[in-house]
């Protein structure tokens, strides 16, 4: 079966992106990934409205990508902050590949806005596709992609 004999109703990437694939979302996480956690915080480094936010925040809660955790500030009512979960910090990846394409492609004139380095080296951090046995780089023309076990012809 050929890509596009291929139905692409249950695309894994089709899902991924109904998750996180719009623009806000991934500013969202942009955000929480470098520390924000606060509904004020986003909201004002962001630049949503409340209803957008309010959105965006309970479908990464409901996908299991963030959870909400109390909080309570002095004279205050109990509030609710948010924070990445193990499945959230597993697409800390893609927003770094996003970024370094970014950097590549659509740079700032005056430089990245974000400086990721290794703690241990101090070298810069950056995503590469590699082989799961020799940990060597690919590129697209390394690879042969093929029908899985979930491909179902297109109708």
């Amino acid at each position: 079966m050929e890509w596009l004999e291929m139905s692409t109703e249950n695309c894994t990437v089709q899902r991924t992106l109904d998750l996180i694939g719009e623009k806000w979302t991934l500013l969202l996480l942009r955000d929480a990934f470098n520390g924000v956690r606060r509904f004020d915080d986003f909201r004002r480094h962001v630049g949503l409205s409340d209803a957008v936010l309010a959105a965006r925040l309970r479908k990464l809660v409901a996908a299991g990508i963030l959870r909400t955790a109390p909080y309570r500030e002095q004279g205050s009512r109990t509030r609710h902050e948010y924070r990445l979960t193990a499945k959230g910090r597993d697409l800390w990846p893609i927003l770094v590949a996003l970024r370094q394409w970014g950097e590549t492609h659509a740079a700032n004139p005056e430089g990245p806005v974000l400086d990721i380095r290794h703690d241990d080296c101090g070298a810069p951090v950056r995503v590469v596709v590699e082989c799961a046995d020799e940990r060597t780089a690919l590129s697209p023309a390394d690879v042969t992609v093929s029908p899985g076990p979930a491909a179902r012809p297109q109708l």
